[in-house]
């Protein structure tokens, strides 16, 4: 899979409207065939920052969204609220779902 974490920071003027921005971008993104997940994060340190969370089933996926006009518009609508160019950790990975964390496993029987 492809998995990918972009951090955005936003002007002043946006942190408040951010997911209001780019809710067409990541409802359009998250409708894609290949798009396994899309989520959204707010830092808890820095209110002017936001994280996305997304994966691709695999590399034709990843071509087709960065292909696709709702990828364009969104960029666009996203621009005028950057305070900066949005860091990106980009990877392929193999998978297509989260794995469970053996460190904090929760047993059934103990709930």
């Amino acid at each position: 899979m492809i998995f990918i974490v972009v951090k955005f920071k936003v002007l002043p003027d946006y942190k408040n409207t951010w997911l209001s921005i780019t809710r067409e971008f990541s409802t359009n993104t998250r409708a894609e065939e290949g798009n396994l997940w899309y989520q959204w994060s707010r830092s808890v340190d820095h209110d002017d920052e936001y994280f996305l969370v997304e994966a691709f089933r695999d590399s034709q996926a990843g071509e087709v969204h960065v292909a696709s006009e709702h990828f364009r518009k969104g960029l666009e609508a996203m621009r005028p609220g950057l305070a900066e160019t949005p860091h990106i950790i980009h990877t392929e990975i193999p998978g297509t779902d989260w794995s469970r964390m053996s460190e904090l496993a929760i047993e059934a029987t103990s709930r």
